[in-house]
């Protein structure tokens, strides 16, 4: 047995879920926060047997594409403020994942 971790974006929780959903993979959410563009993040614990790893980060890639989005530039030292600048862009979403071994899987 396997302990799937997934950090994802916020608009991406939910088509993932829901796909998770559909092939019967049961996934606990987690409100998260954290990243470059300090946006709401969420994260799945996902337990699954061995064979069903790859399922299960097949379904994550298909959900959270990495996609180029436009950021407000920061001036560094003046508390983060958005500058009059042209916004960058930056490479936003994919997913975070980590597969850790489970030696005991107990539902109660």
């Amino acid at each position: 047995m396997r302990l799937v971790f997934a950090i994802v974006r916020d608009s991406d929780a939910s088509a993932l879920l829901d796909a998770f959903a559909e092939r019967h993979i049961g996934a606990t959410r987690l409100a998260s926060t954290g990243g470059f563009l300090r946006e709401g993040n969420t994260t799945f614990l996902i337990g699954v047997e061995d064979e069903r790893v790859q399922e299960v980060i097949g379904i994550i890639a298909e959900c959270c594409p990495r996609r180029v989005e436009a950021s407000p530039q920061f001036t560094p030292g003046m508390g983060q403020m958005p500058s009059a600048g042209v916004p960058v862009e930056v490479e936003a979403g994919g997913a975070i994942v980590f597969v850790t071994e489970v030696e005991d899987f107990i539902r109660i």
